[in-house]
């Protein structure tokens, strides 16, 4: 940092700051700030969007809760029980993705900010060489006398009175200081706005790692639900029958859109294969088929398979390239992707903690659909995954062989 000797350099430092380059580089910094500027404008305004929307989460989470308490003594709701926490975990998600975003704009605009006071005080430094550089040769022709005015001014009145006797300084360049005096102004406004930045960040921060806690809560108490429902035979018998209905409704509607957007294209091609696992776990702990609920009586026919193996940050990707159909929440479902592949072809990931994709969306083979977990029926976290081909359920073990039977 530059050291001063006297109270009148630092001032004529603050104040003067290099005249050589003249009006050119004044202007070129004030079209600077005013592009600058507009972006900081731009990321305020972000933030504010941000911060509305969660504010509007957190009252629709209020009414949630209260929902929650008006079914939690009746044991006959606990699938309504259920989906209300859910859908609690599905605004938590959506609260800690706003927040992440709030602090990712945070960064932006305090790293914006931070480039602009360099920027500016690079060109004072430079200009505050060149101004000394021209008073230096002017001294040495003998064309002023009042250097040691100048830099021996003991207070910034001295300084004032000393200007009086500077007849060199023509309006011109009284315009020049006047300007670089007002973008030192704007630099020290931008600092105290990077220290109100730099606050409410970490305030975000703080937030988030509360919502993160609270989510993990709401996890648990999900996870207890289910396995009170599952306590309850016949309670659960009658809920997977309305299961096995509603998804079998649902499959229909599934192959109809597929057909549909097939149509659309111009492509009623059936395709068949060129699948890739959907997520890095091959360990199957539900094949397609009759299966054991452990309920007696309770065997149910299951239309794809489970992939355990997996926690509430695996990602879960496209099997195949496609055209997103369906990304909704279901009861039963939970949180679920369909991707269209061609007329009739679709494939299925349900039970997702998270979707990272809308309907309409192409997604290329591999691409991230959404996180694994436990939403809708389901008792611990993993990743049902259907193949539809020509309309019809397909054994996804069919194509994916080389698994981890874990059944």
């Amino acid at each position: 940092m530059k050291q001063f000797e006297t109270f009148g350099e630092y001032m004529f430092d603050l104040l003067f700051a290099p005249l050589k380059k003249g009006r050119k580089t004044v202007n070129q910094l004030r079209i600077f700030f005013k592009v600058m500027g507009r972006e900081f404008d731009d990321l305020k305004a972000d933030i504010d969007k941000l911060k509305d929307e969660l504010s509007g989460m957190n009252s629709e989470k209020s009414q949630l809760e209260k929902e929650l308490k008006s079914i939690q003594n009746d044991k006959s709701a606990a699938l309504a029980q259920k989906e209300n926490i859910d859908k609690q975990i599905n605004l938590l998600q959506s609260e800690i993705k706003g927040v992440e975003s709030l602090i990712s704009e945070y960064e932006t605009l305090i790293t914006q900010t931070e480039q602009e006071i360099r920027e500016n005080e690079e060109e004072e430094a430079r200009q505050y060489e060149k101004f000394c550089e021209r008073v230096r040769s002017m001294e040495e022709r003998g064309t002023v006398s009042y250097w040691s005015v100048l830099f021996d001014s003991a207070s910034f009145s001295d300084l004032l009175s000393a200007m009086d006797f500077i007849s060199e300084i023509m309006d011109s360049d009284q315009k020049v200081i006047d300007d670089l005096r007002a973008l030192r102004e704007q630099i020290e406004q931008k600092k105290a706005s990077l220290e109100t930045s730099l606050a409410e960040q970490q305030s975000a921060k703080e937030t988030l790692v509360a919502k993160k806690s609270e989510l993990n809560t709401q996890r648990a108490e999900a996870e207890k639900v289910l396995a009170e429902l599952k306590a309850n035979e016949a309670q659960y018998k009658q809920i997977l029958s309305e299961k096995d209905a509603a998804m079998e409704r649902q499959q229909a509607e599934i192959v109809r859109l597929s057909r549909e957007l097939a149509e659309k294209n111009g492509n009623t091609t059936v395709t068949y294969g060129g699948y890739i696992w959907p997520c890095s776990s091959k360990y199957i702990t539900s094949p397609l088929g009759a299966r054991y609920t452990g309920i007696a009586g309770a065997s149910r026919n299951h239309a794809g398979i489970d992939i355990g193996r997996v926690g509430y940050t695996t990602q879960a990707v496209a099997a195949k390239a496609g055209t997103v159909i369906i990304s909704a929440y279901n009861k039963y479902r939970g949180n679920y992707v369909v991707v269209s592949h061609g007329s009739g072809n679709t494939t299925t990931y349900q039970h997702l903690s998270s979707r990272s994709v809308s309907v309409g969306t192409y997604v290329a083979q591999g691409q991230v659909v959404g996180i694994t977990g436990t939403t809708g029926v389901s008792s611990g976290p993993h990743l049902h995954f259907e193949i539809t081909e020509n309309g019809k359920i397909i054994n996804p073990l069919k194509y994916l062989t080389d698994y981890i039977k874990g059944w």
